[in-house]
C-alpha cells in the first residue's frame, strides 16, 4: 500500500487539527502540517533510516539527554552538545517543535504541548510517503530493533521481526538482537527475512575459522545506479552483552576486512558505498577518517539525534557520518544526487515522528493491536504514579534509573547498587500512572538476574575506573558501549579527562571514605557473566514492581549523580 501526496496531506491536515496542542483553525494546521513534513525529492539515491527503536511500537515520550560529555578532541563537537548549545550549532530556534524533538529544554511543558513521539503506526505513514515519492528508496534499520519492551521480551522478538516486514525494511544490521541467543536470530533471518529483509554484518565471523557468518554487503540498482550497502553490527557485543549468548561468533570493528569490503563493492560497479552501522557516533566519526570509499555512515547505538551529518575528510575524498537518534522517534531522510558515477550533491533530514501531527497507518495499527492483544491486561497493571519526570538518558544517572537503584537497595536491603548504563527506556511526564509497561520499558532484557554481593572498596572503584574508560577513553575504538553504571548510596567524585585508573575518586558512604579493605553489601542486575545467570537471582522487573507496589507514589526524585571534574564551560553538560 501507498498513499499520493495530496492524501498524505489531507490526513495530515485532520492529524493536525486534531491535536489538543494546534491551531482549532483548520486552514492553519492544514499549513502547518504540510510545512513541518514538506520534503521535496531530490537526486537520484534515496536511502531512509531508522535505528535503536527498541520495541517501542506505540507512541512514547522520550526525554533527550542534558549530559553528553565530549572529552578531549571529542568536546564542544556532535554529537557532544546538549540544550541550547545543540540549538545554537544546528540552527533550531528555541520553543519549537524541532528544539522540543532534538534537546531536553522544558521538557515536561514541551511533551504536554507537542505530544508524543514514534509510535510504528506513523513511522509506517511517513516511510510510505517517502517511498512513494522517492522511487526505488531503500528502508535501512540500523538495529536495536528485537529488544526493548515486554512484547519483544515475551515473543522472542517475533513482534519487532512482524512490524519490521510490514514497514518495508529492506536492509538490517543489529546489536541487542544478539542478546535472543545465536540460534533465534539465525532463526528470523533464515525464516522470517528470506527473501524479503537483508541482515548484513562485514564484522561478525564464526570464531573457529574465522567465516562470514551473515552477508557483508549488498548491492541494489537504485534509479540505474549501483548502490552498495554494508553492514557494521556493535563491535563489542560479547563484551557489553553476555558473551555465552553469541558463543560461536566473533565481532570487533574489522576496519581492514571493512576497506576490502568498499573495494569489492565498488569494483562490482558501486557508485555510491553507505555504512549502515550500529558502531556509536564517535567511533563512525574516527572510522570514517581512516577508511576510504564511503559516502556516508548511518549510524546507531548512542541514540543521537543528529540533523546535520558531519562531513569527514579522509584520503579517498569525504564521508558523511550521521545518527538516527532511537524509540523511533526520527526518519531519516539521505538523498544523493549522482552523475558521470559519483555523488556530486546531497540532502538530508532528520525527521521527528510526532504522533499528533502525522496519522496512523490503519495496516500497522491493526498489527501492533493483535500483537498486543494476548499481553494487554498484564502490560496494564497500575504499579505507582508519579509526582515526578521519570527518564533515562544520561551520561550519568536519569530519575528513572534512580528509581530502580532506590528499589534495589530498599528490596535487597543493601548499602549499595549499581545499574547498568542503558541508553533506552522511555520517559513518564509528571501525574502519570507507572504501569507494568513502562517498567518493562527499561528492564525488558533476557538476562535481567538481579544479584547480591559483598565488594571491597577496591573492587567497587575498579568496576567505576572500568567503566568510566568505556565511556571517556579518549580513543572511540576503546569506548565499549553505554553510559556510566547508575549508582546508589555511594558517591563520588570522577574527573573524565584523567588516564584509566585514575578518573575516580572520593568514594563516601554515609558521608565516610569507603574503605579498599572493608567489604560492603552491593545490589546489581544485568549480569554478563554466566555464572551470575546460573545463579538464578530474581528478574529486575519483579523487584522493582513489588517496590513501587510498596511505595505507591513516586516523590521528587533526588538523583545520586557524582561530583564532575573539569567540565566547566563543556557545552555537553548543562544544569536542570
Amino acid at each position: 500500500m501507498s498513499i499520493n501526496r495530496r492524501e498524505f496531506l489531507q490526513t495530515l491536515a485532520i492529524a493536525s487539527a486534531g491535536g489538543l496542542s494546534l491551531n482549532s483553525d483548520f486552514a492553519f494546521a492544514q499549513e502547518s502540517a504540510e510545512k513541518f513534513y514538506e520534503l521535496p525529492k531530490f537526486g537520484n539515491v534515496h536511502l531512509l533510516h531508522f535505528t535503536d527503536c527498541h520495541a517501542q511500537l506505540l507512541p512514547i515520550y522520550f526525554r533527550e539527554p542534558n549530559v553528553n560529555l565530549g572529552i578531549g578532541i571529542q568536546q564542544g563537537r556532535t554529537p557532544h552538545l546538549v540544550g541550547e548549545y545543540f540549538l545554537k550549532a544546528n540552527g533550531i530556534p528555541a520553543g519549537t517543535r524541532d528544539a522540543h524533538a532534538f534537546t531536553y529544554l522544558n521538557f515536561t511543558e514541551a511533551a504536554k504541548t507537542y505530544g508524543k513521539v514514534g509510535g510504528f503506526a506513523h513511522l509506517s505513514t511517513l516511510v510510505k510517503q517517502m517511498k512513494a515519492s522517492r522511487p526505488g528508496s531503500l528502508l535501512l534499520d540500523g538495529g536495536d530493533t528485537w529488544q526493548g519492551s515486554g512484547t519483544a521480551l515475551w515473543t522472542n522478538g517475533q513482534d519487532m521481526a512482524d512490524a519490521a516486514l510490514a514497514l518495508g525494511v529492506d536492509i538490517m544490521t543489529a546489536h541487542w538482537e544478539m542478546t535472543l541467543g545465536e540460534e533465534r536470530v539465525m532463526e528470523i533471518v533464515n525464516k522470517d527475512f528470506k527473501g524479503k529483509i537483508e541482515f548484513l554484518a562485514q564484522n561478525i565471523k564464526t570464531s573457529d575459522f574465522g567465516d562470514p557468518v551473515f552477508p557483508a554487503y549488498t548491492i541494489r540498482k537504485m534509479n540505474g545506479i549501483p548502490v552498495a550497502i554494508i553492514g557494521q553490527a556493535f563491535p563489542y557485543t560479547p563484551i557489553a552483552n553476555p558473551g555465552y549468548m553469541v558463543p560461536n561468533w566473533t565481532f570487533g570493528i574489522q576496519e581492514e576486512n571493512l576497506q576490502k569490503t568498499i573495494d569489492e563493492a565498488k569494483g562490482k560497479g558501486a557508485k555510491v558505498v553507505v555504512l549502515l552501522s550500529h558502531n556509536g557516533m564517535d567511533v563512525d566519526l574516527k572510522l570514517a577518517s581512516r577508511v576510504s570509499g564511503l559516502h556516508a555512515i548511518l549510524g546507531g547505538h548512542t541514540h543521537d539525534g543528529v540533523p546535520i551529518p558531519v562531513q569527514v575528510k579522509n584520503p579517498g575524498g569525504m564521508t558523511l557520518v550521521t545518527n538516527a537518534g532511537s524509540n523511533g522517534k526520527y526518519l531519516g531522510v539521505l538523498d544523493f544526487d549522482v552523475k558521470g558515477g559519483k555523488p556530486v550533491d546531497f540532502k538530508y533530514k532528520l525527521m521527528p515522528i510526532f504522533s499528533n501531527l502525522i496519522p496512523e497507518d490503519k495496516s500497522m495499527s491493526t498489527l501492533i493491536q493483535k500483537i498486543r492483544k494476548p499481553y494487554e491486561s498484564k502490560l496494564q497493571e497500575k504499579l505507582a504514579v508519579t509526582d515526578s519526570l521519570l527518564y533515562r538518558r544520561g551520561n550519568f544517572n536519569g530519575s528513572f534509573d534512580q528509581v530502580i537503584l532506590d528499589g534495589l537497595m530498599a528490596q535487597k536491603n543493601a548499602e549499595i547498587a549499581f545499574s547498568p548504563g542503558f541508553r533506552w527506556g522511555t520517559t513518564l511526564l509528571p501525574g502519570q500512572t507507572i504501569t507494568m509497561e513502562n517498567l518493562l520499558d527499561q528492564t525488558a532484557i533476557t538476562y535481567p538476574y538481579t544479584t547480591v554481593n559483598m565488594m571491597t572498596g577496591e573492587t567497587i572503584k575498579t568496576i567505576l575506573e572500568d567503566v568510566a574508560d568505556n565511556l571517556f577513553n579518549p580513543d572511540p575504538y576503546y569506548q565499549q558501549g553505554g553510559d556510566m553504571v547508575r549508582v546508589g548510596g555511594l558517591h563520588y567524585t570522577i574527573d573524565p579527562a584523567a588516564s584509566m585508573g585514575n578518573r575516580i575518586s572520593e568514594m563516601r558512604l554515609n558521608g565516610n571514605l569507603i574503605d579498599a579493605n572493608k567489604s560492603y553489601k552491593v545490589a546489581g542486575w544485568a549480569p554478563v557473566s554466566e555464572a551470575a545467570k546460573n545463579l538464578g537471582g530474581e528478574p529486575i522487573w519483579d523487584v522493582i514492581a513489588r517496590h513501587l507496589r510498596d511505595i505507591k507514589t513516586v516523590k521528587a526524585v533526588k538523583l545520586n549523580e557524582p561530583v564532575i571534574k573539569g567540565v566547566s564551560g563543556n557545552p555537553g553538560i548543562a544544569p536542570i
